[in-house]
């Protein structure tokens, strides 16, 4: 029996595709694998990146933080270091005045005619019944009651009031300001005399009265006030205040004068208690 013609040609066309497409699915898979060689690569390229750039990040801040604790600990000592100059600098600028305050109490000692005992403000009269002052100076020191008491203040020498009670080692100080404080006193130019008195408040003017009424035309603001050493307590000449006021009471036959003392007594801390019967040559 004879084969059909065309049968080995179908069979050469059959193999020759199943070849083909071999080759083909070969070259695919090739180049499938390479691709996901790439991907791989540069899926691992990137984690590797994102890995770096993180640590280096953590590095950076953990860095920085040694760093600011560092400047914040330098930070305190500087102000550490600031603020002891600073106290350095106070202490030097409160000895300073204080050696100015003490060279003019020691001028004062040297040019009084007085004898005279230093002492300094170490409290205030508790009770509301006088604005005493007291100093660390009592009978023990030769302080006796009915003393005047001066300061010194910016080179003037001004009446501090008279001591009214002494102690062993302190004693009581009545301010001119007091209202009880009665001082005989004059202008230091037209020697006009009268009484000081206090209206208890050293805020408060002191008041000049019986003075002459004749008086006004030879008087003037600011003119000094200085004690007249009437009535032995206090010496004489020895400034008191500046006028500050002049008042012309009606039916009256004498003056009013307004005051303001010279001695500031919200500053005060040196005085000198001084005896008017015991002058010194």
């Amino acid at each position: 029996m004879n084969k059909p013609a065309g049968k080995p040609s179908v069979v050469y066309v059959f193999i020759s595709l199943v070849l083909i497409s071999t080759f083909l699915l070969i070259f695919s898979s090739r180049d499938l694998v390479q691709d996901l060689k790439s991907s791989g690569l540069s899926i691992f390229s990137g984690i590797r990146g994102t890995i770096h750039e993180l640590s280096s990040f953590f590095s950076r801040t953990v860095l920085s933080v040694k760093e600011l604790s560092t400047l914040r600990r330098e930070h305190a000592e500087l102000l550490g270091l600031v603020e002891r100059f600073q106290e350095l600098e106070r202490s030097s600028a409160e000895i300073y005045q204080e050696n100015i305050r003490l060279r003019d109490q020691l001028g004062f000692a040297q040019a009084t005619r007085y004898r005279r005992i230093p002492a300094q403000i170490s409290g205030r009269d508790p009770s509301n019944l006088f604005s005493a002052i007291v100093i660390n100076k009592g009978s023990l020191n030769g302080v006796s009651n009915e003393m005047a008491v001066v300061a010194w203040q910016n080179g003037v020498q001004a009446l501090v009031g008279k001591v009214i009670h002494t102690g062993a080692l302190e004693a009581l100080v009545m301010p001119v300001f007091d209202l009880n404080s009665q001082v005989a006193s004059r202008f230091s130019v037209s020697r006009f005399e009268g009484i000081v008195e206090g209206q208890g408040n050293p805020q408060a003017p002191l008041l000049m009265r019986f003075v002459p009424r004749r008086a006004r035309d030879e008087i003037n603001i600011g003119d000094i006030i200085i004690s007249s050493g009437m009535g032995g307590v206090y010496p004489t000449d020895i400034n008191i205040g500046r006028v500050s006021a002049i008042n012309i009471p009606e039916f009256e036959t004498t003056l009013e004068i307004e005051i303001i003392p010279m001695i500031d007594f919200s500053r005060l801390e040196y005085v000198f208690v001084i005896e008017a019967r015991t002058e010194t040559q």
